[in-house]
């Protein structure tokens, strides 16, 4: 029997030192862990604890240690290591107080497994399907609330957390595969402990947890193991430009110029074109920059080197850890563009298959344009980031399928977008979609006419760049961003056990529901095979009497695209299309899988569309 007198002196030892092998000295040290085989050879160790800076550190390994670096903060020191080459290895890092040894921290490098294929990216093959966790799916009710957080679960909010968490995402792999998707792109996953709105994941408090109500890090990374078995890809969303007003950092700054800080509150006046504007005023651009968000969001100044070298490596760790193949940056243009750029270059000289998506909220195709990599600038500025999302393209898809046709309204609208894509360095890489998690639900912006949702759907998926569909869209799911944000973030319905309704299967989708669904397998499904509308030229023509039509082409194959955005059905002549269709005498229409036995006249109904291959 143990001696309970020596019980209680284990217990308080193990108390002080920490279970996890830190004492009350060192509080955290981020990264937690690192890899060897790193491309970047320099890793930057963050240590937080009780006046830290003023103890001696030596490692064992002396060579590694390149150098120590403190700021005003004596709470925080910097340590630059060089990573081992290759293997797995501990490095003991002592922390020394007048001789004495106070404590010993074992600082763990992995073997590391990306080199060995993992991250594949995603490009104009994939459909990306956008869904909001806490909206999704509940797989896991023991964690919906949480001691340690301070929102707990309140479905009945709008706002509120409501559940959705991972396991209900890998519980419903199987439903993205059937509905024909190959990417998810799911909203923030980090801790927010926040007091309210922490249901969207964007106010995060702890960069390198999962927060608990969604589950934690070893079960995300089941999600993206998962994922990949069924051959869906995961694209992680990330946050630079702000963080929680509960994050740990905020009441203990590394250094005064950790975050942007104004005598009272100063929001940023969203104005990023300020950005690129040559008659901007420096009073527009410095409040663009650096700005916050919100109250909850200060705002990060990455133009600190430990903090911009620290927003590096924590998304390099998630990428190692998880085996993510993309990721979505959530406001782009706010961080400040040089640190964003080293940072999107550093990624890709580790991961030169992977994909980052920028999210560039422009409401014009020029300054939109400028996110993008290697296109042409009048600074000269290059992101680094291929893949940035088309709201020009979004806004005229939202109007034009409203609007008669003028010479610049209706039909007119995409053609005017389309044509001004010699702006971009890349238009393929271009995320097209018809709503997201900030903007009016596409079928309340449509009137809730289904003609119109089928006529934009068919031009999403065939049309130039990568088409991203938001959860509920296909259920015909409606809200207004003028409303509580939270009424266009719904549930996803079925995936809460007491549903009255389960819309993941077709007996619990109503009879519309499931001519949607229906209508997006269909397309989904015979878009992935198609290597001419992934990869393929595109050539349109001036709409003409509220009717649109396009081609998309290889040296294999040929699509014909009409769009008809009228009430009444519409006779096309083809000649003038000659230029395309000379040697093609009949065709196959997708969408009414249809064989066209001619091809000189097509006959189109009314507000609908027509998708053709063109056969010899």
């Amino acid at each position: 029997m143990i001696n309970t007198r020596y019980y209680f002196l284990i217990i308080s030892f193990l108390t002080f030192f920490g279970l996890n092998g830190y004492s009350q000295l060192v509080k955290k040290m981020e990264p937690p862990f690192w890899w060897s085989g790193m491309k970047n050879k320099q890793l930057q160790i963050m240590v937080y604890g009780g006046n830290i800076a003023s103890y001696d550190i030596q490692v064992d390994k002396q060579k590694h240690l390149k150098s120590i670096e403190k700021t005003e903060n004596p709470n925080y020191v910097f340590l630059n290591i060089e990573v081992p080459e290759n293997g797995s290895s501990v490095l003991k890092i002592d922390f020394i107080k007048e001789g004495e040894v106070i404590q010993t921290v074992d600082y763990e490098f992995k073997e590391r497994q990306s080199d060995k294929g993992n991250q594949i990216g995603f490009n104009s093959s994939d459909v990306v399907y956008l869904l909001m966790p806490d909206r999704f799916s509940n797989g896991d009710t023991l964690n919906d609330s949480n001691d340690d957080m301070l929102e707990k679960a309140n479905r009945a909010a709008p706002s509120g957390r409501h559940g959705g968490d991972i396991q209900g995402v890998i519980n419903h792999l199987d439903y993205f595969n059937e509905l024909g998707v190959t990417s998810l792109w799911i909203n923030p996953l980090l801790e927010n402990n926040q007091k309210k709105y922490t249901y969207h994941g964007y106010a995060i408090t702890d960069f390198y947890r999962i927060d608990p109500r969604f589950g934690d890090n070893p079960l995300y990374k089941k999600l993206v193991s998962e994922a990949h078995q069924k051959g869906l890809k995961v694209i992680m969303d990330v946050v630079l430009n702000h963080c929680g007003i509960n994050h740990w950092w905020i009441n203990d700054l590394p250094s005064q110029d950790w975050i942007h800080q104004f005598p009272e509150y100063t929001q940023s006046n969203f104005r990023s074109s300020a950005l690129i504007d040559p008659y901007a005023s420096e009073y527009d651009k410095m409040l663009q920059q650096t700005g916050w968000f919100d109250r909850n969001m200060p705002d990060l100044n990455q133009k600190n080197k430990f903090l911009a070298k620290y927003l590096i490596q924590n998304t390099i760790w998630w990428i190692e850890y998880s085996g993510i193949d993309g990721i979505r940056l959530d406001t782009q243009p706010y961080a400040d563009r040089e640190m964003v750029a080293e940072w999107a270059k550093t990624i890709v000289s580790e991961y030169p298959e992977f994909t980052i998506l920028g999210e560039s909220w422009l409401q014009k195709i020029a300054l939109t344009a400028y996110w993008q990599q290697s296109s042409v600038t009048p600074d000269g500025y290059s992101s680094n980031i291929p893949v940035i999302t088309d709201f020009p393209l979004h806004y005229a898809i939202n109007e034009a399928f409203n609007e008669e046709q003028t010479w610049t309204e209706g039909m007119a609208k995409l053609y005017y977008v389309l044509s001004q894509d010699f702006l971009y360095s890349n238009p393929m890489n271009t995320l097209v979609f018809l709503d997201n998690h900030d903007v009016n639900r596409v079928f309340s912006n449509l009137n809730k006419d289904l003609a119109k949702l089928k006529m934009a759907i068919a031009f999403q998926l065939t049309t130039r760049g990568i088409p991203s569909v938001y959860y509920g869209t296909e259920l015909l799911l409606e809200g207004y961003a003028h409303q509580e944000h939270g009424l266009m973030r719904m549930d996803f319905p079925g995936g809460w056990h007491n549903d009255p309704q389960n819309a993941f299967t077709q007996e619990g989708r109503t009879e519309v529901q499931n001519e949607i669904v229906d209508y997006y397998k269909k397309l989904l499904h015979w878009r992935k095979g198609k290597d001419v509308i992934h990869s393929g030229r595109l050539t349109h023509f001036v709409p003409g009497d509220n009717v649109y039509v396009y081609f998309r082409y290889n040296q294999n194959e040929c699509v014909m695209v009409v769009l008809n955005n009228n009430n009444t059905e519409k006779e096309i002549e083809t000649s003038k299309y000659k230029e395309i269709m000379t040697g093609y005498n009949t065709g196959f229409e997708i969408i009414h899988q249809k064989r066209m036995e001619t091809l000189n006249k097509i006959m189109i109904p009314a507000k609908s569309a027509f998708i053709i291959e063109l056969k010899n």
